[in-house]
């Protein structure tokens, strides 16, 4: 395996000479549902085909299409991630991580992971916003596998105290009052939760569930990133309601919620 710190700078130049953008303030990786709502944010100056940059790997998920679009939004150089790839996919913990990685490297000291969840509380029903305080990773891996990060990195004994920065998401509660919090527990996929791994994760503390972003997460604090996590709760988890879970579900829940889900981003990047 390369050097995934190495292949993650390789790839923020070759992402630079693409779009001419020197350096990147904020990086937003899409989940599902979420691409239709970031139309809000503006055209795109640049879309760069991901797999046109060095170790991407492309998606085979619908509605992830493999995409960085670079934009500015409120004078900020805004760079858009579509198209997330996943352990379930038959891809290593480092290539899960390689875009964030990458637009680190490209200077983004800001991480906006946005994923589609499962509801644990019936409260917050399918088209809710919910801010990530906290996770529980429950991929039984970890981005910081394997060879200990090269020198000038982090060690890979990384505290995950304010993973989910309490200065991000204290910004964004002031800008959007409305929004609350709450614990996102994330299995590895891809079929869904059980009602019984349901009702451990809410027994363990969580309140959504998915298969995504807590990887991500990990490696934007190893290098130092501040992370915002945003779940959109696609459908009440598996026990929790009564019908049959599908992906068709969460695709329509971004759809449908994409205006919504538009003005929030809107709101929110300004204030990170």
């Amino acid at each position: 395996m390369k050097n995934p710190y190495k292949l993650a700078s390789r790839a923020a130049e070759e992402l630079r000479e693409h779009t001419g953008v020197d350096r990147y303030d904020v990086a937003v990786v899409l989940g599902s549902g979420w691409k239709e709502g970031a139309i809000a944010l503006g055209s795109a100056n640049v879309e760069v085909p991901t797999t046109s940059l060095s170790g991407f790997v492309a998606p085979t998920v619908a509605g992830h299409s493999g995409r960085i679009l670079s934009l500015k939004v409120a004078d900020l150089n805004v760079a858009l991630v579509s198209g997330r790839v996943h352990l379930y996919e038959g891809n290593r913990a480092d290539q899960v991580v390689h875009a964030v990685r990458t637009l680190i490297a490209a200077g983004a000291g800001r991480v906006v992971l946005t994923n589609a969840a499962g509801g644990i509380d019936p409260a917050k029903g399918p088209g809710t916003v919910v801010i990530i305080r906290d996770h529980i990773n429950l991929t039984a891996t970890s981005p910081l596998e394997g060879a200990p990060p090269p020198k000038g990195y982090g060690a890979r004994f990384v505290d995950l105290t304010d993973l989910y920065s309490a200065r991000l998401r204290r910004n964004v509660l002031d800008a959007v009052p409305e929004l609350s919090e709450g614990v996102y527990a994330g299995f590895r996929g891809p079929h869904y939760e059980t009602p019984a791994e349901v009702a451990m994760a809410r027994t363990m503390g969580a309140s959504l569930v998915g298969m995504s972003t807590v990887l991500e997460a990990i490696a934007a604090r190893h290098l130092r990133a501040e992370v915002l996590g945003l779940s959109l709760v696609s459908n009440l988890a598996a026990g929790v309601s009564s019908g049959p879970l599908n992906h068709n579900e969460v695709l329509e829940a971004g759809q449908d919620a994409a205006a919504s889900l538009g003005r929030l981003l809107t709101r929110i990047i300004p204030v990170l």
